[in-house]
C-alpha cells in the first residue's frame, strides 16, 4: 500500500533576525500585499515573531529565527496516512527529522528534507488548522 502526497497551502520563509523586517517590508511596501503580523512565543519558543501574506493560493509565512545565518524555505506536504507515509519514505532513504523544529503537541506530522536539504512537514490535511509559520 502506498500513501498519497499533496502539496500544502503553507510555505514558510525562515529568516534571520537581521533580514526579517526588511523582508516583511518588501512584501508590504514594495509589492503592496496585505501583511498580517504576529508576535509571541512559538512552539517551544522557536518563532518569536512571524508575519504572513496570501501569496496566490498559498499562505507565505515569514518566521524570524534568531540563530539562522541565512534564509530558508520550508514546505508543507499533506498525506492521507502519516505513519504509512513515514514507512514509505524510510523505504526510500528519507527519515523523519523532527529535531529540525518542535511540532505542536498532538499534531500527526513529521519533518523530512528533500535531497536538496529543503525541509518539508508531512502531515494530515483533514481537520488540521494551518500552521502558524
Amino acid at each position: 500500500m502506498r500513501p498519497t502526497f499533496q502539496g500544502g497551502r503553507n510555505v514558510a520563509m525562515k529568516l534571520p533576525k537581521a533580514q526579517f523586517d526588511r523582508t516583511v517590508a518588501f512584501y508590504r511596501d514594495v509589492l503592496g500585499m496585505e501583511v498580517t503580523e504576529e508576535s509571541g512565543e512559538g512552539v517551544d519558543g522557536v518563532v518569536a515573531q512571524c508575519a504572513s501574506v496570501q501569496f496566490g493560493p498559498v499562505k507565505l509565512w515569514f518566521d524570524r529565527v534568531d540563530n539562522y545565518a541565512q534564509a530558508q524555505v520550508w514546505l508543507e506536504l499533506f498525506t492521507d496516512d502519516v505513519e504509512l507515509a513515514t514507512r514509505h519514505l524510510a523505504e526510500h532513504g528519507v527519515h523523519p527529522q523532527d529535531e529540525l523544529e518542535p511540532l505542536p503537541s498532538g499534531l500527526a506530522a513529521h519533518w523530512i528534507s528533500n535531497p536538496a536539504g529543503i525541509p518539508h512537514i508531512v502531515r494530515i490535511s483533514r481537520g488540521q488548522a494551518p500552521l502558524g509559520g
